[in-house]
This record gives C-alpha cells, structure tokens and sequence, in this order.
C-alpha cells in the first residue's frame, strides 16, 4: 500500500515553491495538496476557532488542489478528516518563499506551523524554506530548483523510511539562495533571533496614527542556522523537539526555592 503524504504551505496554490515540493514527493506515495486559498504567513500555530471553515478543489499545475480558507494548522485536521480520512504518513509543507530561520521566526511560521500541528498528532513531518524574497527569484533560478527538488526527495524519503529520531519532532530544512561549488548540508540548531524588531510610526489623510512592524537582520550567530544559511550559503537542517518543558534537574525544588517559600507565604497570610 502506498504511504500517504500531505504537502502544504503558508504562501497559498500558486506559490512556485508548492510545486517544487509536489515534484519532489510525488514518487514516494500517494500525494494529497491541501493549501490555503490566501497566503497565510506568520500564523504560527493558530487555529480558526471564530469562524466556519470550507474546503473546495481545483486543478493547478495540473494537479488536484484542496484548498482552504482556514490557518496551516487548520488544515492539518482538515486534511486528515475530510481528505485523506485518516493519518498520513509524512506531512512535508513548503516550499516557502523566505527562510524560516532562528527561533524568532520558526514560533510564528505558518510553514513550520503546520509542520509542528502535524507533530503534536504523531505524523513525522518537515518545514521546507528557501531564501529568496520573491516568486521570480525562485522561477529564474533553475539550478536552485532542480537542487531543491533533489534534496527535498532525499530527505523526505529518509523520514518515511527512518521515521526521526527519539524526541525529534519535526525537521526544519532552509536552502539558500545561491548554489555555491562546494555547497554542504548541516545540522544545526536554531539562533535564537534573526531580527531586530522596529516600529515606524505614521499618518493617514485624516491625521489618524498607524504603525508599520519590521525587522532588521540581527548579528548571524556562528554554527547556527542563520549563519550556515546566510554566511555559509550551505542547506540548514534543523532538528526540532516541541517539549517545551525544562529539564527535570532544573524543576528541582531547590532551584525555585524562593520562589515557593514566597508564593506559599502570601498563600498562608
């Protein structure tokens, strides 16, 4: 029996990166494609729990499309409920345009966050990301495209095949934007930021104040994600655990003494 793959994404149907990821999978199992309807970027792990969600299906690429007007993570339990009824086998989402890099970025992905929703139900799952900042970018660069599809196959066949590692949850992939002659891949773990936040502040016709958020890139911290993928230009892999509990040794009660000794004095006053 064929195993079952879910792809899906953050940037919507007609990202050029979805397609990269379908052709990469195709081969190793029964393929479904269930996107959102609209680019969903930054949407973490969120749910849509204020509205009804719908599905509907098209033909992109020439290939069946379900699309969603739900979040990344909607459509995980969407997929599983109404498209494959049942559980995939891998989930792989991406191709996305820009790197999802650092922590920072990696909490608030849409494209990870579809990757993790899959990972708290148990299905092995990748994040696949490419650093370049427009569709066109990725379009024009046929030896990215033809690298991606390679090593995307290779890894997501790896996953199906070997399952991850104990108390890996997910994989975060990141490629460059350029193919150098001696490129690698490495694992590594993620910096914890990739940008500076700033906020400009502005004014409409009628004199109402609005804000514009944004980052500036932060110092690329060596043997880190951003770095290899940045500095290095080399593919980023990173292994990512969703046990966000500290360590046992750290939730000693010795280690937060005064902290209870001063809870447990207002609790008795």
């Amino acid at each position: 029996m064929k195993k079952k793959i879910l792809i899906t994404n953050d940037d919507g149907p007609y990202s050029p990166g979805l397609k990269l990821l379908y052709e990469a999978v195709k081969l190793l199992g029964e393929p479904y494609v269930v996107v959102p309807e609209t680019p969903k970027s930054a949407t973490g792990l969120g749910l849509t729990l204020h509205k009804p969600l719908r599905i509907s299906k098209v033909k992109i690429f020439n290939i069946t499309v379900y699309l969603c007007n739900g979040t990344p993570s909607d459509i995980v339990h969407l997929a599983i409920s109404e498209v494959l009824n049942g559980y995939p086998d891998l989930v792989v989402s991406g191709v996305n345009i820009g790197d999802n890099t650092s922590i920072q970025v990696i909490l608030s992905s849409g494209t990870v966050g579809a990757a993790a929703q899959a990972a708290l139900l148990g299905i092995p799952s990748i994040a696949f990301s490419v650093d370049v900042s427009s569709h066109e970018e990725l379009v024009e660069n046929l030896e990215l495209r033809t690298l991606i599809i390679r090593v995307s196959r290779v890894i997501s066949e790896y996953v199906l095949s070997e399952s991850l590692p104990r108390n890996v949850h997910l994989l975060n992939v990141n490629y460059p934007n350029v193919i150098k002659d001696d490129i690698n891949v490495k694992i590594v773990p993620a910096a914890m930021r990739r940008f500076e936040e700033r906020i400009v502040k502005r004014y409409d016709p009628q004199g109402g104040s609005y804000f514009w958020l944004y980052g500036t890139p932060s110092k690329f911290e060596e043997g880190t994600d951003v770095y290899t993928l940045k500095v290095e230009k080399n593919i980023a892999i990173t292994p990512i655990t969703l046990n966000l509990n500290v360590t046992r040794s750290t939730l000693n009660k010795a280690t937060f003494k005064d902290l209870l000794d001063r809870v447990n004095k207002v609790l008795r006053v």
